[in-house]
């Protein structure tokens, strides 16, 4: 009996030893296992596999949460195939992923939103998500990591245009708004309802900003563009479009320096590819980066990087910031900052982490050319190289310095004290300040405040001082006097400005006195840029406060009159009022100044009298560009005979491949679209003995010109020759040129036509 209760009791110690391990096992995952040997990376720094596929496939987009957590935009339907077809299925998510090991790699993944239609931004702003499904962008409030109360707040986001041309970026900025790419409005929750008002039209696809708040951008062909100037302060002027002070090229120079031939559009076009058929220029570049984390060294802070996902690689630009303008050059020579061998790194976009590191979204795709654009040359080799068969992956890479990788860093603040929240602002990693904004706007805490006026007494921290006052904005919680007493006792030249903007919402009567006082003292500085910001507030009072301030303007505008920059920040500010001024400088008895300005004063007034807006003011929608039109046309009606590769059905419809009804003259092929043809037909060296009949679209009254026009657009570029560009006046005459037997043309009859190319 004594031994059997031994056991017993053996049995139960061993037991509880047991249920004890258990519980305090770490918890173990399948983490797949990528390998970047094919990727060179500047000296001093890592790539790392932060995730793949199968936790995520075809990423574009990406943004952190309070958590430290990824969530990822997945276009999963984007050209799965060298037709392109299947884009159309609701097959896209946004998955949240994480890490509960703590070992940097994701081992856990959850879909947040599914049955998603090409999805294409997404922004963790006002304790929920905003995200874009063409063509609307909504918000929804999150609730255990599920999405709640789905709020419209755009349903002309992303109306018309083409996947590689539509709105993107979704960038909660310095000063409250939400700033995108390939798009002219911004966006912004104020008391409960969705603001959308008009800003600089701004790049293709990706958005970034430096420290102090300009905009960078790019398009395909040009790796960097930017803004010298803040956003929204040149653009007052509804009937002035400036042209030097926003949407500048940064880098002059395009060159990339890939490991390999790779496969682009046009490569057959004379100086596309290099002797040793290498790419020479940027023909894809997307989602720029100016880095703002605190782990690669000051030798990288506010360096541009860009991805170029044709060439596999990403290219980093160091900046140089001047008062009202900026370049970039390429950091070190004849050699990229990543560059690979792998044809399936697609590098998308690029983002700042919460751990100070840089985030690399890898589409990791064969094809990353839409098949509105895919040239017959890009299509066969993408086949050659079985790049149609690089699908179902995707990566988001991190990249990190050697020396700096394993240093501890602020990953969660979810649950951060308003304190701890005000002290990141102070903070040397751009994405915790950024956030740290954000979250302290979002709660709204009294006590915030005062934490706050103790960061502006800070001189030491200019960067802390900007973010103290545009936090302190989006509470409600500034003040003309507060900002005028502020301004008085300042000295840095980028925090005055940013101050000196904030005071354009208080333009009263009451104010102006102090406000006239405050402006003499700051030009009284001779600071060049907190005189370009002068410059563009002015008119705000201006409108009340003429005899007093046009003076002012006049002064800083004789100053730099050989800076253009300025003189498009003067005629912002003149809206509405710039007959006044006019008659203002015909009063000088100086011609000092008004060499540039006088025109630039002249233009505006013009195309007031014409009523010629900047097309920011008018335009509703991206729109759809005439390939992308054709294309959808093409699709819906040609391909069914022709099909969708335009290879020709047999005893259906001949190619269009290589075919001079294509190639040869646009005015012919408009002819055969209009009026239709009839077999037989010859069509590269082939004969066709077809019965059947293609009927002509001159009186179907759904297709007007300009889709007949987009037809040929999309088949001009779709496969290429001779034929050049067809203008409406000349479809509309074509329509008159009907077949002489009526019904439609012979190949007999359409050859005797005499056409242009």
């Amino acid at each position: 009996m004594s031994n059997y209760k031994n056991i017993r009791v053996t049995l139960f110690l061993v037991l509880c030893f047991s249920l004890i391990v258990i519980t305090c096992k770490k918890e173990t995952y399948e983490e797949p296992i990528i390998s970047l040997e094919n990727y060179v990376i500047e000296n001093g720094f890592e790539l790392q596999v932060a995730t793949s596929e199968p936790f995520i496939e075809a990423p574009v987009v990406m943004d952190f949460d309070n958590k430290g957590r990824m969530w990822v935009v997945e276009m999963k339907g984007y050209m799965k195939n060298l037709e392109g077809t299947g884009d159309d299925l609701p097959n896209g998510t946004i998955t949240i992923l994480e890490d509960r090991d703590g070992d940097g790699v994701t081992d856990h993944s959850k879909i947040f939103l599914d049955s998603l239609v090409l999805p294409r931004a997404v922004a963790h702003v006002y304790g929920g998500l905003l995200y874009a499904e063409p063509p609307n962008l909504w918000f929804v409030d999150i609730k255990d990591d599920k999405p709640q109360n789905r709020i419209l707040v755009d349903s002309l986001f992303a109306d018309g245009g083409n996947v590689e041309h539509q709105p993107n970026g979704l960038m909660m900025h310095i000063d409250n708004w939400i700033y995108n790419a390939k798009s002219n409005f911004r966006y912004q929750k104020k008391k409960g309802e969705w603001l959308k008002e008009p800003t600089t039209y701004r790049g293709q696809w990706g958005i970034t900003k430096d420290n102090f708040g300009r905009l960078y951008y790019n398009t395909n062909s040009t790796q960097l563009i930017g803004d010298y100037v803040l956003p929204n302060t040149v653009i007052n002027n509804e009937y002035y479009k400036p042209k030097a002070a926003v949407s500048k090229k940064l880098t002059p120079n395009q060159r990339v320096y890939p490991l390999h031939a790779t496969a682009v559009n046009r490569g057959y076009v004379k100086g596309v590819l290099d002797k040793d058929t290498l790419l020479v220029n940027v023909t894809s570049s997307c989602g720029p980066l100016i880095y703002r984390g605190d782990k690669f060294g000051d030798e990288y802070l506010e360096n541009a990087f860009v991805c170029v996902p044709e060439a596999n690689l990403i290219k980093r630009n160091i900046l140089t910031f001047k008062a009202d303008s900026l370049s970039g050059k390429q950091a070190i020579s004849n050699k990229e900052f990543i560059a690979s061998t792998d044809e399936g790194f697609r590098p998308v976009n690029l983002f700042n982490g919460p751990d100070g590191n840089m985030y690399i979204v890898d589409m990791h795709r064969g094809i990353i050319q839409d098949k509105a654009f895919l040239t017959p040359y890009l299509h066969d080799l993408l086949a050659k190289r079985k790049l149609d068969t690089i699908i179902g992956m995707g990566r988001i890479l991190r990249v990190v310095n050697k020396s700096n990788k394993d240093s501890e860093s602020v990953t969660n603040i979810e649950n951060l004290k308003t304190s701890e929240l005000v002290d990141l602002l102070n903070h040397s990693n751009g994405w915790l300040r950024d956030r740290a904004q954000q979250l302290l706007i979002h709660k709204k805490e009294n006590n915030s405040i005062s934490l706050l006026n103790s960061v502006l007494e800070n001189k030491r921290n200019s960067l802390a001082q900007i973010h103290a006052l545009h936090t302190l904005n989006g509470m409600g919680a500034l003040y003309f006097d507060f900002l005028e007493k502020f301004i008085v006792v300042n000295n840095n030249s980028e925090v005055l400005s940013h101050a000196f903007i904030l005071l354009k919402q208080f333009a009263t009567i009451d104010n102006s006195e102090a406000f006239v006082n405050l402006t003499k003292q700051l030009i009284d500085k001779n600071d060049a840029i907190v005189d370009l910001y002068v410059l563009s507030v002015l008119g705000d009072w201006m409108i009340f406060l003429k005899d007093e301030l046009f003076p002012i303007a006049y002064k800083l505008s004789v100053k730099y009159k050989e800076r253009i920059v300025y003189q498009e920040s003067l005629i912002s500010s003149l809206k509405n009022i710039e007959e006044d001024y006019k008659l203002f400088l015909k009063r000088k008895t100086s011609i000092e100044g008004k060499t540039m300005f006088s025109g630039i004063l002249a233009k505006t007034i013009y195309s007031k009298e014409k009523n010629e807006k900047n097309f920011i003011y008018t335009r509703k929608n991206v729109g759809t560009d005439s390939r992308t039109a054709g294309y959808r046309i093409f699709r819906n009606l040609c391909a069914t005979c022709h099909g969708i590769d335009g290879a020709g059905v047999e005893n259906l419809a001949p190619p269009l491949k290589n075919s001079k009804y294509v190639t040869e003259s646009s005015e012919r092929l408009a002819l055969v679209i209009l009026h239709g043809l009839a077999g037989p037909i010859h069509v590269n060296g082939e004969f066709y003995k077809l019965n059947t009949t293609m009927p002509g679209l001159a009186n179907n009254p759904e297709f007007s010109d300009k889709d007949i026009q987009s037809i040929i657009n999309y088949l001009r570029n779709a496969f290429p020759g001779e034929a050049e560009k067809i203008e409406l006046d000349k479809i509309k005459f074509l329509r008159t040129q009907t077949p002489k037997a009526g019904g439609v043309f012979s190949e007999n009859e359409l050859l005797k036509i005499k056409v242009s190319k």
